[in-house]
């Protein structure tokens, strides 16, 4: 029997689990990986999708967690949340900066006009739970916003270029 893999990789967040069950809910198998695995042995598994999980650091800091660039350009889809969007910010030349006030607690969020592929088919605002002190100031290039909030400029990114 083969099936698809979704590797969350887990930069310390204490919702990564929580994404790995809730994906395995949707049938969909996933494992949890540490964020030092060596690239070759992620893309040796084969992932038809990763996950970059959260984490209380910042990317900003000296010796903060951080995957391999190469994860990003190995044509699988990759989704970062929190931790994970501000790395693939940093990573791929967008702007990571401090937040003027740390964001923990319920927070909406507006879908831009029109629509990334990630917010298809949802309502107008989404009602979600943020715990940041940083925030993503810019998009790296061919990225498009897809999403803001009153304390987040850039919510949610996508690539456009289809990678």
């Amino acid at each position: 029997m083969t099936h698809q893999t979704i590797l969350v990789l887990d930069f310390g967040s204490q919702y990564t689990q929580l994404i790995a069950r809730r994906l395995r809910e949707l049938a969909v198998y996933t494992e949890v990986v540490p964020w030092h695995e060596p690239v070759e042995r992620i893309l040796a598994r084969r992932p038809a999708g990763i996950v970059l999980s959260g984490g209380p650091r910042s990317v900003r800091e000296a010796g903060a967690p951080r995957c391999s660039p190469a994860l990003l350009e190995a044509n699988v889809p990759v989704l970062g949340i929190c931790y994970g969007m501000q790395l693939m910010t940093d990573l791929l030349g967008g702007q990571v900066e401090p937040a003027p006030n740390r964001e923990y607690g319920p927070a909406a969020v507006t879908p831009a006009q029109p629509r990334g592929a990630l917010f298809e088919g949802l309502p107008d605002t989404l009602d979600v739970w943020a715990s940041h002190g940083d925030l993503v100031a810019s998009a790296p290039p061919g990225f498009r916003v897809v999403a803001t909030s009153a304390n987040a400029p850039v919510a949610a990114m996508e690539d456009v270029r289809g990678r």
